[in-house]
């Protein structure tokens, strides 16, 4: 059973329960679920992977009557039937509905049109960046073979590749961890000179400029008070000049006297912030315009032979780039074409650029970068609220101004990973020195050949082992689906020549790492690469087009999110494919008129005694859900997802990585009527990834709330033992003000006023509102563990596959 997923170690409390239920009127934030996570259109066990909206539904499930919290039936191991034997077992029921139905829902442009005549599209061809994330070309015309693929050739490549891994669980190191070893001094042969050269002896004059938006960070939170607290505590000596660019913020909370109206310009010196211009208007600090304008002012008016540039803020990696301006919330971020803007026109070089933000680490950015800064200081992940710690770091700078960048730069991430370690136990840390120079002269070109090959599997009849390889990866900031991975770990997983000569060149690059003990795989760069968001692909490459990337990495990505997107790959397929969809196999086969009928007219699937699709099945007292081992091999998650009626309609309690197997691997179609609680609140709660460290599993997934009035989310942590803690909370934006991710506030504060929150669905799947369902103080003795929903429930598990489609199987019965 080595293909099955991991799931959590559920803990019942005690307590019996509260309700939930709707409170007050609707909130109007929009949907709160995660992404994909809600029930699929209306009356099918099969669905297209978006959340419930205006006009669609989850209900008329054959046979649901609603069921109460009470109810509760007997587990039975036994042995597992042939697939001969067990409807929904082997390619000739279920895989032939989840063929049919993906053609017709998640064909996009190519749907029943290419289902009859064979589309247009070319796997290798150009990806339209217009389809949704889960849309896109025809799955059956466009095989890699070419385009105007007939209907049984296609269905024959899908089947001859299709097999259903779990990619929700991150393992442990793949390859020896490069995190918190010595520091790299070796340079590899080709790399350019430094553009800074150090004097020695403590003669280097230095200057430090901090582009701080405070932002949201601040108003809500403080933090970038925190840090220029942290700042003026430093030592500073008079051959280090910390100039600090403030703006970006509605409500400053520091007794500094900061504007909240225009950007000014500080120097940190005696343990003070002196202002040295004290209106520099109010553009947007996500402007190029204004950080040329303070890398200008810093340079022309405190020369020196050491440049050090930070910036400070949210931090969306490489398609959003850097910052969020709150005063500004309609100018965006500034991508990285942006920053390269501003620093081409500031017309200097840096010794190291770092990023106080979050997930800013990437391959793309450090391209970028290089011709304008030595080193990059950065993390892949985002970044606990406390940010890095800078009073000791920059009283070692002071004491010797001549310290080689490599070992300040060691110094700056091991304080920012220790004082996260103590002070955000159970988030998630990483920082990185990344030596600019070395890496434009040795990955380009290795990045080159590792793209080609890659997209040669995807041409081929591998496109299985590149979704495998990119869903077993690192992964960061995986709610906000901005799909970025490690770059050591994805060329590693690969498993290629050229993806070893990649991971090598990076690694030697990546001069200092270290993350928390609960990460692995971050070796120190990542990427991105589709596969929740395909419809970002578009957007990924006019980003390289401006940054002046080649082309090769392009071309690789785009004929992935194509592959991705027509939901199938190439490959012998099985001559009786056709003939089982219309009604040539055993099990009774299905009527392909009655299907088409019913999905053209609004009505629900064929009742799901006619049908070989995702039900469960009556076994020794139980009920179970067989696949094959190739099938699960393709199942990337597995989630159980609850609802509860309120008499009215539906409220989403979320998704967990809550299931078991019998000892012959069928999944068990057992639901206790119990969900996660604080303090005895059932909540509604979103699974988002599990990470094991050291043989140990830890859980990861969040409770959407309002935090003091706003919207944020609850992180919850979950051990081995199942015991649970809430790690963090981090701020959600609803109203598309960024797409850049903010760091997660290290701790909840005594008295904190949360209110947990929930989707409302009616009784034909219309997705309604967000409510609030309790009010809760936080306070340090809390609980989290499943208690007994009191409202009637509906549970189904949901099984995303190789492709991110999502398949839900009938009512737990």
């Amino acid at each position: 059973m080595e293909n099955r997923p991991q799931g959590r170690k559920k803990t019942v409390g005690s307590g019996s329960g509260k309700t939930v239920g709707r409170q007050g009127s609707g909130l109007g934030t929009g949907p709160v679920g995660r992404p994909g996570g809600s029930r699929p259109a209306s009356g099918g066990s099969v669905g297209g992977g978006n959340r419930p909206g205006a006009g669609s539904g989850f209900s008329g499930r054959p046979g649901f009557t609603g069921r109460t919290a009470e109810y509760q039936h007997t587990r039975r191991d036994a042995p597992r039937e042939s697939a001969g034997e067990t409807r929904g077992v082997g390619g000739k029921g279920l895989l032939v509905v989840i063929a049919l139905v993906a053609v017709l829902l998640i064909g996009g442009g190519g749907g029943l049109l290419g289902l009859f005549g064979g589309g247009t599209g070319d796997a290798g061809g150009s990806y339209d960046s217009g389809s949704s994330d889960n849309g896109g070309s025809s799955l059956i015309g466009s095989n890699s073979g070419g385009s105007g693929s007939s209907l049984l050739s296609g269905l024959s490549g899908l089947f001859g590749g299709l097999s259903f891994q779990d990619s929700s669980v991150a393992s442990d190191w793949t390859r020896t961890p490069n995190t918190g070893s010595a520091v790299r001094t070796d340079v590899a042969a080709g790399a350019r000179e430094k553009y800074t050269q150090l004097l020695g002896n403590g003669a280097d004059t230095v200057t430090i400029m901090v582009y701080l938006c405070g932002t949201d960070l601040e108003s809500k939170s403080g933090m970038a008070t925190a840090d220029l607290q942290e700042m003026c505590a430093a030592n500073l000596g008079s051959n280090v000049n910390l100039l600090v660019y403030t703006g970006g913020c509605r409500q400053w909370k520091s007794t500094f006297g900061i504007s909240n109206s225009v950007n000014q310009i500080y120097q940190v010196k005696n343990g003070k912030l002196n202002c040295l211009v004290s209106n520099d208007g109010s553009d947007a600090m996500t402007k190029p315009e204004t950080l040329t304008r303070f890398l200008n002012y810093c340079t022309k008016n405190y020369p020196a032979n050491r440049n050090i540039l930070i910036f400070w803020d949210h931090g969306g990696g490489s398609l959003s780039g850097y910052g969020y301006d709150e005063k500004n919330s309609t100018s965006g971020s500034m991508t990285l074409s942006g920053i390269r803007k501003a620093l081409l026109a500031a017309n200097t070089t840096f010794d190291f650029i770092g990023f106080d933000a979050c997930l800013m680490a990437t391959l793309e950015n450090g391209l970028m970068l290089e011709p304008y800064a030595d080193y990059m200081i950065a993390s892949e992940e985002t970044e606990p609220g406390i940010g890095w710690y800078y009073t000791d770091w920059l009283t070692a700078l002071s004491r010797n101004t001549s310290i080689s960048t490599l070992e300040l730069g060691k110094q700056i991430v091991d304080d920012f990973v220790s004082a996260c370690n103590r002070r955000c136990s159970g988030q998630k840390t990483t920082l990185s020195v990344v030596d600019l120079a070395e890496l434009a002269a040795t990955v380009p070109d290795k990045l080159n050949a590792f793209a080609t090959d890659t997209s040669a599997l995807i041409r081929g009849d591998a496109y299985q082992q590149v979704s495998d390889a990119r869903s077993s990866s690192r992964e960061f900031a995986a709610s906000s689906r901005i799909d970025q991975v490690d770059l050591v770990s994805f060329a590693t997983n690969l498993g290629s020549d050229e993806g070893e000569a990649l991971a090598q060149a990076l690694l030697g690059a990546v001069k200092y790492n270290r993350t928390s003990s609960n990460m692995t795989n971050a070796y120190g760069l990542s990427i991105y690469f589709p596969y929740q968001k395909a419809s970002k692909v578009s957007s990924a490459v006019s980003t390289y087009d401006a940054i002046g990337m080649d082309s090769e990495y392009s071309r690789c990505i785009q004929q992935f999110a194509s592959q991705e997107q027509s939901g199938q790959v190439s490959g012998s397929g099985a001559s009786t494919a056709l003939g089982s969809l219309i009604g040539g196999g055993s099990g009774g086969g299905l009527d392909l008129g009655s299907l088409l009928g019913g999905l053209m007219s609004g009505r629900e699937l064929p009742a799901a005694g006619t049908t070989d699709a995702l039900v469960w099945q009556a076994h020794e007292g139980g009920y179970v859900l067989a696949l094959s081992e190739e099938q699960w091999s393709k199942i990337n998650r597995l989630e159980l997802s609850v609802m509860a009626d309120d008499g009215a309609g539906w409220l989403d309690l979320g998704t967990d990585n809550v299931f078991e197997f019998t000892d012959n691997g069928l999944l068990i179609g057992d639901y206790d009527g119990t969900w996660l609680a604080v303090d005895d609140q059932p909540v509604a709660y979103y699974y988002e990834q599990t990470q094991c460290v050291n043989g140990q599993y830890l859980v990861y997934g969040y409770v959407p709330v309002l935090w003091n009035g706003d919207r944020a989310e609850l992180l919850i942590c979950f051990d081995e033992n199942g015991a649970a803690s809430i790690v963090g909370v981090r701020s959600v934006y609803v109203n598309g003000e960024t797409e850049t991710v903010a760091k997660a506030e290290s701790t909840l504060s005594e008295g904190d006023e949360i209110t947990f929150i929930a989707d409302y669905y009616s009784y034909n799947g219309v997705y309604d509102d967000t409510y609030a369902i309790a009010r809760w103080r936080y306070h340090e003795d809390y609980k989290v563990e499943n208690v007994p929903v009191k409202e009637p429930t509906s549970a189904v598990y949901l099984l995303t596959d190789v492709y991110n489609n999502q398949f839900w199987t009938e009512e737990i019965p």
